[in-house]
């Protein structure tokens, strides 16, 4: 989905949800980011936050270090924001997931459909959010901008709010940031 819609913020309530904790053995949460996908980065990045250091600069080594440190344990791993559709770069960096156990989870977040089509296997499936529509919209601004316990039936900032509401255009980021 495009940027705002709220791609990273549902990923961290998946991420961080009880069931999910007692669920995987290994979690690890890496931001990817524009640049080009480099396997060892990430793979490096994987590793550290997974287990410990990673200190090799080699790609099998750092592979192989991932692969221990997954060997029959359930993971989730999230790559936040990927832009890059480097199909081969793809294909390596799965490797080392292959001996975790079943039920195993990588999570991406990405604004586009080639990145999305890339990583999909015929065990999942992509979940493209859209933006709120006008009334969704209204509900996240009026809990954001009133207290519960206050009346929302002032009809001048009503009106106010529905303006601004307009103005977010569906957005959730810019509902957030008001």
């Amino acid at each position: 989905g495009m940027g705002g819609v709220g791609k990273t913020t549902l990923a961290k309530l998946v991420y961080n949800e009880d069931m999910v904790l007692q669920k995987f053995n290994v979690k690890a949460w890496v931001c990817v980011g524009e640049e080009e996908f480099d396997v060892l980065k990430v793979t490096k990045a994987v590793i550290e936050k997974t287990c410990s250091p990673c200190y090799s600069n080699d790609l099998d080594t750092a592979q192989n270090h991932l692969k221990n440190a997954l060997a029959r344990k359930k993971f989730l791993v999230v790559l936040d924001d990927v832009w890059s559709s480097n199909r081969e770069g793809w294909e390596i960096f799965l490797t080392p997931f292959e001996c975790g156990s079943e039920g195993g989870k990588i999570l991406v977040t990405t604004r586009l459909d080639t990145v999305a089509s890339m990583v999909k296997t015929k065990h999942n499936e992509d979940h493209n959010l859209s933006l709120l529509d006008e009334e969704q919209c209204w509900s996240v601004f009026a809990n954001r901008a009133w207290d519960p316990a206050e009346s929302r039936d002032h009809s001048t900032l009503k009106e106010i709010g529905r303006k601004i509401v307009k103005k977010c255009k569906g957005l959730p980021l810019a509902l957030k940031v008001l």
